[in-house]
């Protein structure tokens, strides 16, 4: 077997540090910006009830600077994810061109997903981890055991998906075996081949999704207990104002909007690894698997 530097997600990040880096500072901005709404409407509501407008101006500025940096950060983010996208296949087809045209045609396809994720899938996995960290710390300020709670749902929610890792890379790499086959069996095999290909690729598919909906499952039950967790507890502490409660139920939602993108994370990034193993090794020219 012939070996190649990995093509992973990091190494790409490193050929293109100031691009990544761009996008990550608006994501930051956007986030913060929009972790900072519930804070702000509580505020607002709390300041509105006692006719003071202060808090309600700076919200006003707030949306709108959230709405400038979310449509610039998509304009540059297209341009250059599109730049990424051609140099990254330039390089996989240099690397792979003794291989065989169908193991080329697959893995140049697979190499795009490396960069979908940074562009699709890391910002909001960005927004899913400062969320999440946001809406533990501005829990604990209202009351110690709320944060708790979060924090054990967190911790719960990674124990879950990490029982399943290894079952989501056996199931990914028998999926992206199978997609290897397809442009060899399209040009050579007779159209019973090509029926049982594709329900080999529907089995597959249904065995993965299967296992995300069994994972999404068990998350969502540990989500819907912190939530609950979270209502028994505000309602047994004394005296929150209206802003104040509405901020606590904002955040413990948001919290559990952020915790939702986690699996959907997790399993791309298992997929996304198992791409990097297949794209880093292949038979020596001439020889085929």
């Amino acid at each position: 077997m012939a070996t190649h530097p990995a093509m992973t997600v990091r190494s790409i990040i490193r050929a293109h540090p100031y691009v990544v880096a761009v996008t990550w500072f608006m994501v930051a901005v956007e986030n913060i910006l929009m972790v900072l709404l519930p804070l702000l409407i509580g505020f607002s509501i709390d300041g509105l009830l006692n006719h003071d407008l202060h808090d309600f101006k700076v919200l006003a500025i707030t949306l709108l600077l959230l709405v400038i940096v979310s449509v610039v950060r998509r304009f540059y983010d297209t341009r250059a994810y599109g730049t990424m996208r051609v140099n990254v296949g330039k390089q996989v087809a240099r690397d792979l061109q003794h291989c065989p045209i169908t193991r080329r045609n697959a893995r140049l396809t697979m190499s795009r997903e490396l960069v979908d994720f940074l562009e699709h899938d890391l910002p909001p996995l960005l927004t899913a981890l400062i969320q999440l960290i946001a809406s533990i710390v501005i829990l604990a300020g209202f009351h110690p055991v709320l944060a708790l709670h979060a924090g054990g749902a967190a911790l719960a929610m990674l124990l879950t998906y990490a029982c399943f890792h290894r079952h989501f890379m056996r199931l990914n790499t028998m999926l992206n075996n199978q997609l290897e086959r397809q442009v060899k069996l399209l040009s050579l095999a007779p159209g019973i081949s090509i029926r049982s290909h594709l329900q080999k690729l529907r089995t597959r598919e249904i065995y993965l999704s299967d296992t995300e909906a069994l994972t999404y499952g068990l998350i969502f039950l540990i989500l819907f207990g912190f939530v609950l967790a979270n209502l028994w507890q505000i309602t047994h502490t004394a005296g929150p104002s209206a802003g104040e409660l509405f901020a606590i139920v904002s955040y413990s939602l948001e919290f559990v909007e952020a915790a939702i993108l986690l699996p959907t994370t997790l399993q791309t990034l298992s997929r996304l690894s198992e791409i990097s193993q297949r794209l880093s090794t292949h038979p020596l020219p001439g020889v085929e698997s």
